[in-house]
């Protein structure tokens, strides 16, 4: 058995939390203009102590493409930029075995393990949506938007992008509807909103995408959203789907300006999906294009992965469960002394917000599962109720408020983490490698001491991304800091 005493640092120092007096990061305040800006690390602050923020909240976010982008780059051989590292991403990238709910709304699931000290803890916050039969699904109204500015030449970019939209148009609805806009010094609408009857008109204009030119993103985002507005249906799913390298390099690369415009249309039921593609890659604002969108960002760098994206995520979950998304988690003072977040630095909210239906949240689809882990400082020898968490959501169409919630007691945790339940074990190994690829540091569990239990895991678990989590963390090992 690896010993694991260094566990809790790694996760605290991997994380942020939100206490009542936080406010959420916006990149658009720290990120420069232009082509060339550049994902941030924002500072890791201390834990929150209960006696002053007993309360942490933020929003949901299904986003995986920081998991994947450095899925990438260790198989180049190379490590990914600390400050496209975020650690709830790399866990939400794995499955979780939570219940479905009976309804539209969600299930909350607590649970956690404690440290080798007796005193630390990780807690484990999980949600989930109830599935869905994407035949049984409402029609979409799709709008893709093509990059094919001169950086889209690269193999595995506009290629791949191009099969996996042909893929895609096989397998949506008739009662589904699909326009294209390509953008790269400027945008055009290559195909007005068409219905999937004439799938052979959408296959067309797929084949009429050609690389030129640079990267203006702001005219393809406005022409993709103008579209979807005119084209828009109230009884069907609008959704803008956004195809990119994420590096803007004319009009409007100040990203405020980009930011705004997506959250407008984000108010009127047009949401996003970003799908990144490229080795060089606008990690930070694709990602915050998402965020602002109501949407979510996902990057693929394979066919394989375009596959699962296009043809195996989309269309099953073109509907949505629940819009502007929340969880709160209530720490018991008398028990907990200090916890904090892992991940979710730009998604935090003040204690007000949760209740502030004005307030953006996450917008989840069905069958998604959420994942937050806390590092957890426990007052010695205390015991009784340790957290309460609670979700907050619209509905979907009338926008009407509900909220699900659940408590944990001490006495709920399992005695030690590597004997917690397998897929909170394999949250904790994720969390943990994503934390020592952000900071450069292994705050005493090693990468070594990782690997050891990511095999472990990977031979119980049968599956082939936990495997592949191992192979991750072998390949880091290799690899010049």
């Amino acid at each position: 058995m690896v010993a694991s005493v260094g566990l809790i640092g790694l996760l605290a120092l991997a994380a942020c939390g939100g206490g009542p007096g936080g406010s959420p990061h916006h990149a658009a305040e720290r990120a420069p203009a232009g082509q060339h800006a550049q994902p941030t690390t924002s500072a890791l602050p201390d834990d929150q102590d209960t006696t002053s923020a007993q309360i942490s909240t933020f929003a949901l976010d299904v986003d995986t493409a920081s998991y994947d982008y450095a899925r990438r780059a260790l198989k180049e051989g190379r490590r990914p930029e600390p400050g496209r590292i975020r650690p709830e991403e790399f866990v939400n990238a794995f499955r979780q075995d939570y219940a479905e709910p009976q309804g539209d709304g969600f299930t909350v699931h607590l649970d956690g393990a404690r440290l080798p000290s007796g005193d630390e803890a990780v807690l484990r916050v999980g949600l989930r949506t109830r599935g869905s039969d994407a035949a049984a699904r409402r029609p979409a109204n799709l709008t893709f938007v093509v990059d094919v500015s001169g950086s889209m030449s690269e193999t595995g970019r506009l290629d791949l992008v191009q099969q996996a939209l042909h893929t895609l148009l096989d397998q949506l609805a008739p009662g589904d509807q699909v326009s294209i806009v390509s953008f790269s010094d400027q945008a055009r609408l290559i195909a007005s909103m068409t219905p999937l009857t004439a799938r052979s008109e959408l296959h067309a204009a797929v084949d009429r995408l050609a690389v030129e030119g640079g990267t203006n993103l702001e005219a393809g985002v406005v022409t993709g959203y103008r579209e979807a507005a005119r084209a828009f249906r109230p009884a069907a799913t609008n959704r803008v789907v956004l195809l990119s390298d994420g590096l803007a390099n004319q009009g409007q690369t100040a990203w405020q300006g980009i930011l705004d415009r997506v959250k407008e249309h984000a108010g009127r039921q047009v949401t996003l999906l970003t799908v990144g593609v490229g080795r060089e890659y606008g990690d930070e604002l694709m990602e915050r294009l998402a965020d602002n969108g109501d949407g979510a960002a996902v990057y693929v760098s394979t066919r394989e992965e375009a596959e699962k994206v296009f043809v195996s995520q989309l269309p099953a979950t073109l509907d949505v469960r629940a819009r502007d998304a929340k969880a709160q988690v209530v720490f018991n003072p008398s028990v907990v002394a200090g916890h904090r977040l892992v991940g979710y630095d730009n998604r935090a909210l003040t204690t007000e917000e949760f209740r502030d239906d004005d307030r953006d949240g996450g917008e989840i689809g069905p069958g998604h599962a959420v994942t937050a882990l806390y590092s957890v400082r426990l007052r010695p020898g205390a015991t009784g109720q340790l957290a309460q968490a609670a979700v907050r959501w619209q509905h979907p169409d009338t926008r009407a408020p509900a909220e699900e919630s659940r408590s944990i007691d001490t006495g709920e945790l399992t005695a030690a983490v590597w004997e917690a339940p397998l897929r909170l074990q394999v949250d904790v190994v994720a969390a943990a490698f994503a934390g020592h690829m952000r900071d450069r540091q292994a705050f005493g569990l090693d990468l070594p001491a990782l690997s050891a239990q990511a095999r472990r895991l990977a031979g119980a678990a049968e599956d082939p991304m936990v495997t592949e989590l191992a192979d991750l963390i072998d390949r880091a090992r290799s690899v010049p800091r």
